[in-house]
Formats: structure tokens, C-alpha cells, sequence
């Protein structure tokens, strides 16, 4: 595991930043206003010289730009639409490998070398923004300084971000353009709900509360489980705490994607009960609504020592522990978060407030 050696205080900047651009387009379901937002977000709080972000279109053929800001804001232009493994852009969404420069002038590859030397561009960074093994889009930024490693670290956290939020909304328009259902943002959680179970008997309990995207995205893609498996009864319960939906369904295969589902959105929060007769089982997924920490108080003192600048050595000399156990720590962290990278371990705890 590489060791934090970034300046503490501009990574906690620079993560609390893409925080409030992800704030700026939390629960937003029009990809191009998601993706504008991205965009205008990167050029403001980054001072990137230009953002741009192409989304795939449906035949998936070719990538579509669906927002530019900075230098240009048009979209429109000659890389309005670029076909896939065209250009370095049409490349990184074929291949779905990101691609990182720090000399763009000097890239063979470059389409416009003029425009980057006359804008004094040198930095550039392109994701290909990727769900479920499916391309999404591409967001590119280009700069007039060199980007920092510690820096792409940040820019790969507010990709992940993105391609969450995107997907949400492409899904949500490619069901409301084949349902006959009223919109779906018109309806608070437990009438959607009710709507994708509409073959079950379906209850309420509580009073209906606001949640963070994430959980109602989550607890409709449950639901849409539950509705293959030929859901029987449903409930959806408010508690003071918590949200649940529990339901009843025959024992088949679709268990198992169910499984790996809120394996993936909600750990640890399913649970399973056979009935006597084993063909059927009640399924409950509950949620707790008071967030608290899932670290240890000694995950978030290291984590908060990587932030202020320490490395595992010193965090090792500081709380008089091995420096194996610093690292021991810092994976139990990640594997708890579900972080790939100290920095998203570290974004998600400044998002939960743990730090």
C-alpha cells in the first residue's frame, strides 16, 4: 500500500470540494444537468482550465458531449460527438482505461496542438466513468498546471461519484420512457415502491421521511428484485432510526442477486429467514437513518493523523504501535468503507462527519 505523502491540507481542501460538487447534484435525475454540474464544479473549484464530459449514446456507438466548461462551453463542435475508439476520448471509452498527461502539446495523439499551446494547457486527465462493467461516458479535464498523483487520487473519487449518480439517472429514464406509471419523482418512497411491487400486497408503517438518494435507489433496485422473485407481501417500515422494507417471496435463484445487490449498496444489512417448509423466506433489509461510525475510534484517530500530514512510521512512533499495525488498521478501514484508496476512505469519513 502506498504510503499518504500528499500535503494533508490541500487533500482535505480538495475532498471537501468534490464533496460540494457532488452536493450540487445529489438526487438529480437529468444526466445532462448532473454532468454540467460536474463540469462548471471542476472549473471553479479546480481551476481547470476546461471539464468536459461525453455520456454513450444509446446505440452506444458513439460518445455524445453533454457539457463543456472553462475555455469552451460549446458542445457542439468538432468533439460533439466522437465515435468509439476515436480521438484519445473514443480510446480511453474502448479500451476503459484512464489516460493522464502532464505534456499534452507533446502527445502524438493531440487533435489540437495550437489550441494547447496557445492556452497554455498541459494537464490533462481522462476516466472513463464505468457501472457494472458498463461505459457510461468520459469526463476529461484540462489544465494549465501539471497534475499531482495525490490530486488524480481526488479526481478518480469524484469519477466514482459520477458514474453513481449518472447510472441512477439513466436507468430512471429508460424505465419512466417505458412505464406508464406516473414519474417517479413525483411519488415519495413507499407509492414507487408500491409501484414496482404492484403485484404484492403491500403495507406502510410510519410516517414517510427524506432520504439521501443513495437509499431510495437502493431500496428500489431491491424492490425490483423482490418483484422478479413474484413478490407476495411487502412493508415498508419507519422506524424512529431506521428504514425497512421486508418481504415475502418463493425460495428461487434470484436470492442470490439479491444477495450480491445489498452486498454492494448495503452490507450487512439483509437479512434472510426460511420458512418451516423452506419454499418460502422472508427477506429483510434494514437500514439505519442515525449514521453512526463504523471505525473504531483507533481507525479514526489514524485516519485523522493521515491527514495532518503523518506517515505510517511516524503514526506508528506517535501511538506507540508497530508500524504492521498502522496498515493492519488502514485495511480493516477500507474494507469497511469499501474503499479502493486511502483518499476515498478518507473522503467518505469528512462525508459521514467521523472526521
Amino acid at each position: 500500500m502506498a504510503e499518504f505523502n500528499a500535503d494533508p491540507n490541500r487533500i482535505l481542501v480538495d475532498l471537501q470540494q468534490v464533496n460540494e460538487i457532488a452536493q450540487s447534484f445529489s438526487g438529480c435525475l437529468v444526466p445532462e444537468d448532473i454532468a454540467r454540474s460536474v463540469t462548471s464544479g471542476l472549473v471553479e473549484k479546480f481551476s481547470s482550465a476546461m471539464a468536459r464530459l461525453w455520456i454513450l449514446e444509446p446505440d452506444q456507438s458513439a460518445l455524445k458531449l453533454v457539457a463543456s466548461s472553462g475555455l469552451s462551453t460549446r458542445t457542439d463542435g468538432r468533439f460533439g460527438r466522437v465515435p468509439i475508439g476515436a480521438y484519445k476520448v473514443g480510446k480511453i471509452a474502448l479500451n476503459r482505461v484512464s489516460f493522464l498527461s502532464n505534456n499534452l502539446p507533446a502527445e502524438s495523439w493531440v487533435g489540437d496542438r495550437e489550441w494547447a499551446i496557445e492556452n497554455n494547457i498541459c494537464g490533462f486527465a481522462g476516466y472513463p466513468l464505468i457501472a457494472s462493467n458498463r461505459v457510461l461516458g468520459v469526463l476529461a479535464m484540462f489544465s494549465c498546471h501539471a497534475l499531482e498523483p495525490a490530486f488524480l487520487e481526488v479526481l478518480q473519487t469524484l469519477c466514482t461519484i459520477v458514474t453513481i449518480s449518472l447510472d441512477t439517472a439513466i436507468k430512471y429514464h429508460q424505465q419512466s420512457a417505458s412505464s406508464p406509471h406516473p414519474r417517479f419523482d413525483e411519488l415519495v418512497l413507499s407509492d414507487q415502491l408500491a409501484t414496482i411491487l404492484s403485484q404484492a400486497r403491500f403495507t406502510l408503517v410510519g410516517t414517510e421521511k427524506q432520504f439521501e438518494p443513495a437509499i431510495v435507489y437502493g431500496f428500489l433496485k431491491v424492490a425490483e428484485v423482490l418483484s422478479k422473485m413474484n413478490c407476495s407481501y411487502g412493508r415498508l417500515v419507519y422506524g424512529n432510526d431506521f428504514v425497512s422494507l421486508d418481504g415475502i417471496v418463493p425460495l428461487t435463484n434470484e436470492i442470490d442477486e439479491l444477495k450480491r445487490l445489498c452486498d454492494r449498496m448495503f452490507p450487512n444489512a439483509l437479512q434472510i429467514e426460511p420458512s418451516p417448509d423452506r419454499n418460502m423466506i422472508q427477506v429483510l433489509l434494514k437500514i439505519p437513518t442515525v449514521e453512526s461510525s463504523v471505525l473504531s475510534e483507533r481507525e479514526i484517530e489514524i485516519l485523522r493523523l493521515l491527514t495532518q500530514g503523518f506517515r505510517d512510521r511516524d503514526i506508528a512512533d506517535q501511538l506507540i504501535i508497530s508500524e504492521s499495525t498502522v496498515k493492519f488498521h488502514l485495511n480493516n478501514v477500507m474494507s469497511k468503507l469499501k474503499s479502493r484508496t486511502r483518499y476515498q476512505a478518507i473522503y467518505q469519513s469528512i462525508v459521514q462527519g467521523w472526521i
